[in-house]
């Protein structure tokens, strides 16, 4: 057994005030202490580009950066000059601003797929948004969701599929149905049981895998052959895949589609964009039944939205896709070879496109293992790796990127330790770290 410790009594006093006054001890339950090992979840202090520093005075490469979302880095200094400018002038009003303005034309022709958009501040409301719109349009009652797909949303139709369905009525979840990803043959035959039911169909158009030859096109003629509307998630393929999302990648139009997360490098805000004809139900400008789409106070908060004009604006002018992608492909060739090295490539996986990878743990039966997780991620935090996943942002450099290929050889040398003994327990340091969605604490 590895007899090194670390310890965070800092952040371990942080965590139980946490969950003394916030439920879960996080605002997001994907931030959680149970999901890192026990009594080592760092509670963070600041950040600055690639690095995150905890209470207790650690260092960390940081990846996976806000859920996703500082896709730039920490305290990018184009991004945070755009939201001081905002801030000297106001940041609501009575009335919309020019700012609004700026930003959706900005939008529009960073996304030219889309005709219409309107900013909102969470990907919940964008999405759920999009739901009302496509039953409103379609008369429908049902949602079809790529079951796939982890998460769309907080609110109802989705949450009330998972296992954290407390609160949520059956008669409500029953109107959500789901098909798989990839397979065109069982979404027909889901459109033609539920025919003149559905809805839409909404899906991450992309995620761990590459859409199959033909694939989205293949769903966009069963959504116009069904007439249901078809729903883009680009809450993380876009900007990853490309600016204009996946829908700008490979070249298939959505009726309507969402984007956040890297969109304000860590400001919080989200958008519906779509086809004029649909989007419009939502405004004042047609003779239907008016849909309330999307009406939020801080939709509007002019710092934002700097945010995201500033965002969009180093993505084209930097080229940060296709560096995300450079430093992704460098990281997981790095940590593909050291899983071999140490003799376990068959346990320690790394998936997904360069610019959004996840890594896989497995045990001795090659079997997702959560004690297997929670032996590695305890390695690579005292190695000061911060690494819910290997989700890279454009401040990394090629020394972070060595740096966290040696942590993960480290790791990688007691994974084959705890695989030979066929038990892990003795290197976990307390309870395994726990799926988010489940049914009981």
């Amino acid at each position: 057994m590895d007899t090194e410790e670390f310890f965070l009594p800092r952040s371990r006093a942080a965590n139980e005030r946490l969950h003394a006054l916030v439920p879960g001890g996080a605002h997001t339950y994907a931030k959680g202490d149970d999901q890192y090992p026990e009594n080592l979840a760092p509670v963070i202090s600041h950040g600055r580009g690639a690095h995150v520093w905890d209470v207790d005075g650690n260092r960390y490469i940081e990846y996976g950066s806000g859920l996703r979302s500082v896709s730039l880095g920490h305290a990018h200094p184009r991004v945070n000059e755009a939201v001081r400018r905002e801030l000297d002038r106001g940041t609501n009003f009575v009335r919309p601003s020019m700012m609004e303005l700026e930003a959706a034309e900005r939008f529009l022709a960073t996304v030219p797929t889309a005709e219409m958009v309107k900013f909102t501040k969470n990907g919940s409301d964008a999405t759920t948004a999009a739901v009302r719109l496509a039953r409103a349009v379609t008369g429908r009652p049902r949602v079809a969701i790529c079951g796939d797909h982890p998460f769309f949303s907080v609110d109802d139709w989705f949450i009330g599929t998972t296992p954290m369905s407390a609160g949520i009525p059956t008669a409500t979840t029953e109107l959500t149905v789901a098909f798989p990803y990839g397979d065109l043959a069982a979404t027909e035959e889901l459109l033609t049981r539920y025919q003149d039911e559905i809805a839409c169909l909404i899906l991450e158009p992309a995620g761990h895998t590459e859409p199959p030859p033909g694939y989205l096109t293949g769903l966009r003629e069963l959504a116009d052959r069904h007439g249901c509307v078809l729903i883009f998630d680009e809450m993380i393929t876009g900007f990853r895949w490309s600016e204009a999302g996946a829908q700008g990648l490979y070249g298939v139009v959505p009726d309507l589609s969402t984007f956040g997360k890297a969109l304000g490098n860590g400001f919080a805000v989200s958008a519906l964009a779509g086809r004029r004809e649909l989007m419009e139900r939502g405004g004042l400008r047609h003779s239907g039944d008016r849909v309330f789409l999307l009406s939020t106070t801080h939709g509007a908060e002019t710092h934002s939205l700097a945010a995201a004009m500033a965002v969009q604006a180093t993505y084209a002018e930097e080229g940060i896709t296709a560096r995300l992608h450079a430093l992704g492909e460098r990281l997981a060739a790095g940590v593909r070879e050291a899983a071999a090295g140490m003799g376990v490539a068959d346990h320690v996986l790394v998936r997904g496109r360069a610019s959004n990878l996840v890594f896989a743990t497995l045990d001795e039966n090659g079997r997702p293992s959560q004690q297997y997780r929670t032996l590695f991620l305890r390695r690579l935090l005292a190695g000061g790796v911060l690494a819910p996943s290997f989700v890279v942002s454009s401040a990394l450099d090629d020394a972070d990127i060595d740096q966290t290929v040696d942590v993960v050889a480290q790791a990688c040398a007691v994974y084959r330790k705890a695989l030979d003994a066929a038990d892990p327990t003795p290197w976990l340091g307390g309870r395994p770290v726990k799926p988010v969605f489940r049914r009981l604490a």
